[in-house]
Formats: C-alpha cells, structure tokens, sequence
C-alpha cells in the first residue's frame, strides 16, 4: 500500500497541498495518508474533515512523513524534515528549483527524490498538473480586486443624475495566465482596460477578452517566444523601443497590473522611476512579479511604496491569499500528478523515470541531483534519472585468427579459376554474404 505524509507549512504560507476532496480519491486509489494535525486550518479544512474523508491525524510534522512513500508539500520543506523522511521518498511541491542550489543539494543528499510542480512540461497531459496555471490564476483576480479595494474611484463607467462617473483605465503588462486573469477581472468590473505583452499570441488573446492590446510589433516581437510558450529575454533595443512606448501610455492610466516574468531569471524591469512620477496621484501600480525583485524600479517586495503620490504594491504570495481556493486546486494538480505514478493492482508507488512527467520535473534522485538547470548552478553536472547499466558486450565463444577470413577467400578464388579452366559451370551450394566489421562470415 502507497503511504502519503502531508506536514504543516511556514506561517507564511496558508495553503495545503491535500484536500478532503483529494484524500477520498487517493484512499480509493489504495492511498494510507497521514496529516499533521491543524496543517488545514489556514486553509478552512479541519482535521475532523481529513479523518472523515479517511486520513490519520498526526501530532508533529515527523510522525506525517515518517515512513511516507509520498510526502506532498507546498513550499520546499526544511532538511530537518527531510531527514525524518525515508531514503526514496517522493518529495513533490513547489521547491522553487530557480533558487538557493546549494540547499537543494542539501535536501538531495537526505536521500529524497524531489519533484518541482513548476518545472511541469507544457504538454497536453499536463495541464491538470500545472501549478503555475492553477496559483497564477488566482492571482491575477486577486492583484485587481486588491487595486480595486485601495483605489479612490469607481471602477466602472456610472451615469447618474448629479453626472457621469468615468471609468477607469487599467493597464496589464504581461498576458501570461495571471495577466489574462486581471484582465478578465478588470473587464467584469467595468473598466477600460489595455494590456502588452512581447509574445505575439498575446494579442489575439488579449481581444478575445474585450482588451485593446499595445505593443512594438516588429521582426523581433514577431520570434519573442520559445517553443514551451514562455516569453523569450528581449534585445536592448527592444527594450529601448517597448519602454519608451509603454511610458507615453502610462501616464494616462489610473491602475498598471504587472506580471511579466521570465523562468530562472530575475523580473524584468519595465516600469521605471520617471514612469512611475508621470502618472497622476492616486494612482496603483500591483507588481505580481514583487517574489523575483518586481516590474516597478521603486517596488519593495513584502510592502507599499508611494511615490509622489503613486503607490506600488509588492505582494507575496497573492495565490495563498486566497487559501480556500488555492488550496483546492494545488491539492488537484498533485493528485493529477501522482497517479500515473501508482500501480493500480499492487496499490504500490511505481514511478517511471523515462515518463517525461518525471523526467521534467526531477531534480534529484538517490542522493544526487539530475536535474540539468540545478547541477548546472552548482557548477557540475546532473546524474541520469533514467541511467540504466550499459550492457556488457557478448563475448564469443568461437576462436578465430586475423587470417581466417583471408584463406577461405583465397581457397574459393582458385576453386573458380579451374571451374573456369574446365568450362564446368560451378554448381551453387550456398549464398555469400558480404564481409560486416572486416570479418566473411
């Protein structure tokens, strides 16, 4: 039978990655899972609600994972927890592979196998397992309604009888999943909303949501984006060019929603300080890229910054601001993720290292990490998930010599010269092949 551990997260995060839903479909699927008491409470799941659906409640985060096949978590767990894991268990989350290599390996070397939901592949499979689709979402709708609230206007056009309230005019930078959110948020509220982003696919997008999109789309912007659907690292005179045409149209909006980030890398900056003193006071600006140093030069992740009368939220972890939800469809993408992985006769786990579902997401395995991008930031290289022996080579049985071959050639050359001779057609006994690695078999 398949164990699961589930600990308690950070007080930073509220979100679980299991669900009362998630537990009753695991138990049916020959799961035992075990709970540290209170890890859902953030998340409004109550430990009676996790026994009912067919988990154990466990008094300490050790007693959860102790002895776990599988241990599901949301952040990258401590070492000390790691260590209290068995050699080979699965760890599968968010560990955040682009970041602190060194403690990964850390984690590596406690003998987990350690899975990164945000390295999934884009592959059709996938897509229930796709945690930053998933968590991105919300926070796109959550940065909007989060701007609505601290903003001093209506969002939407109102026609009164003392006068027309106009409406307002948000601007999203970056049409990922988070930035097709805010946008369709932004829409439902009433205001008029503008969006860019450097991938072509964008626009289409961006229109279908009843958004006008802006961009510079020349030759470059036409080869912006990588065969994965990611937003590929932009020229400087791109840049150049991007800027100074988002700045004209920047000082005429009431709220700017950034979300532009580039996997591994640090967020892009596009939103700079002149910008920023070029729109009107009251004005917000939600970076969503505030965990990876933000969009806006002047964001502080973690606060509010004002600037002359402009203020630039930097929030971290929108999606866990929204815990009930959040939680819910984490708690999907790990079951999603997880089932393939489980024999269904046996109710044993059974992870294929050649499945592109783990190959895509491991970083280590047996003590060593094989996930290329990690082994690369520490300066080595990564062991092969799915190395197998290589077979020995057979060894033949047969003695020959070097000049084997050689004499029955010459034999068979004379045995013709005087068939010739004698004008007797040489009777065909056998067929021969042609010599392969130098040897005439």
């Amino acid at each position: 039978m398949i164990t699961i551990g589930v600990p308690a997260e950070g007080k930073d995060e509220p979100r679980i990655g299991l669900t009362p839903e998630t537990v009753k479909k695991l138990v049916k699927a020959g799961a035992q899972i075990t709970v540290r008491s209170g890890a859902g409470s953030r998340s409004q799941y109550t430990d009676k609600e996790y026994s009912d659906a067919g988990a154990k409640i466990a008094k300490s985060d050790a007693q959860a994972v102790s002895g776990a096949d599988v241990v599901f978590t949301v952040r990258r767990p401590p070492v000390a927890l790691a260590r209290a894991m068995k050699k080979g268990a699965a760890l599968i989350g968010m560990l955040d592979p682009y970041s602190d290599a060194k403690g990964l390996d850390a984690l590596a070397k406690t003998g987990v196998s350690m899975f990164s939901m945000e390295l999934m592949p884009r592959i059709t499979r996938a897509q229930s397992m796709d945690v930053l689709s998933s968590q991105s979402n919300l926070a796109g709708y959550k940065g909007v309604i989060d701007a609505a609230a601290a903003f001093g206007r209506a969002l939407p056009m109102m026609m009164t009888a003392a006068g027309t309230v106009p409406a307002a005019r948000i601007f999203v930078m970056g049409v990922g999943v988070a930035g097709l959110q805010a946008i369709a948020t932004a829409r439902r509220l009433g205001a008029i909303v503008t969006a860019t982003d450097v991938r072509p696919a964008a626009k289409e997008q961006v229109a279908s949501l009843g958004a006008k999109f802006i961009a510079v789309e020349d030759e470059e912007f036409k080869q912006a984006e990588t065969s994965g659907g990611y937003a590929k690292e932009m020229s400087a005179a791109y840049k150049k060019k991007q800027a100074a045409f988002i700045a004209d149209h920047v000082k005429n909006q009431d709220i700017v929603i950034s979300t532009a980030l580039i996997p591994g890398r640090p967020a892009p900056k596009l939103i700079s300080k002149a910008m920023i003193e070029s729109m009107r006071p009251g004005s917000i600006i939600v970076d969503l890229a505030a965990e990876r140093g933000g969009n806006a030069e002047l964001t502080k992740p973690g606060a509010i910054a004002e600037h002359k009368g402009v203020r630039i939220f930097g929030p971290l972890n929108l999606p866990g601001q929204v815990p009930v939800n959040a939680s819910s469809l984490y708690a999907r993408n790990l079951q999603a993720f997880l089932d393939p992985f489980i024999d269904k006769e046996k109710k044993t786990l059974a992870i294929d290292w050649d499945d592109e579902l783990a190959k895509g997401t491991a970083i280590s395995r047996d003590g060593a990490i094989v996930s290329a991008m990690v082994a690369e930031a520490l300066g080595g290289k990564p062991i092969n998930a799915a190395a197998k022996p290589a077979p020995k080579r057979a060894t033949s049985t047969r003695t020959t010599t070097k000049t084997a071959p050689a004499k029955r050639a010459s034999a068979k050359a004379a045995r013709a010269k005087r068939s010739a001779k004698t004008k007797v057609p040489a009777k065909r006994t056998s067929t021969t092949r042609k010599p392969m690695g130098g040897k005439t078999r």
